[in-house]
């Protein structure tokens, strides 16, 4: 049984949560509230010296640190995680974009609204045009894909699915975007999930 360190309000940690209930591997979740400096204790850091949350702990001593290496760790030898080389970099684009060009400012403009109390209007304008333009290029790509990267769902979705759906307590309009809302609907249907948010119950919903 593998263990997991994470705080279940964080996007990051949930992809973990949704990838372990998905393929059924057990596990064990140690809770981490990083509001209350728990990242920064002598205890976790000897987990991961980058003070971030998830973690897992694979055996006594060894663990792995980043969200979506560890999805790929966990996804080995699954549908998950295609087979042949190009379908791999094709889930790696997602992943690595994911990071850089989506979660700095969808999961960053969350967190300011849900962990600090902001309003919308108080994000930062850089931040929130940059996730916009993300959502854009996701909305874009769904109109002609039912997943992102390839004829089946992958990692990579469930990599972009845990703050995207979580994107309007972001301050972010899902609203006139039905080509991830229907994405959406599909992944949470692959995960078993309850919808996110009333506005994601209806794709065609305006």
């Amino acid at each position: 049984m593998i263990k997991i360190y994470g705080d279940l309000k964080s996007g990051n940690c949930l992809k973990i949560k949704y990838l372990c209930d998905h393929l059924r591997i057990p596990y064990q979740w140690t809770v981490i509230d990083i509001t209350a400096g728990a990242t920064r204790t002598p205890q976790f850091l000897a987990l991961n010296p980058a003070g971030q949350v998830p973690v897992i702990e694979l055996e006594q001593g060894v663990t792995l640190a980043q969200s979506n290496a560890i999805l790929l760790y966990l996804a080995e030898n699954t549908p998950l995680l295609p087979e042949s080389r190009l379908a791999r970099a094709n889930v790696n684009q997602w992943l690595f974009w994911e990071q850089y060009s989506h979660e700095p400012y969808i999961a960053v403009c969350r967190f300011h609204m849900l962990y600090e109390g902001r309003d919308s209007g108080e994000r930062d304008a850089w931040r929130v045009e940059r996730g916009e333009r993300a959502l854009d290029l996701m909305e874009r790509h769904s109109r002609d894909a039912e997943w992102l990267a390839g004829g089946t769902f992958t990692i990579a979705d469930i990599s972009l699915l845990a703050y995207s759906r979580l994107a309007h307590e972001g301050g972010f309009d899902l609203k006139p975007r039905p080509a991830i809302r229907s994405w959406i609907a599909r992944c949470e249907h692959e995960l078993g999930l309850a919808p996110a948010g009333p506005v994601l119950d209806n794709p065609a919903a305006k």
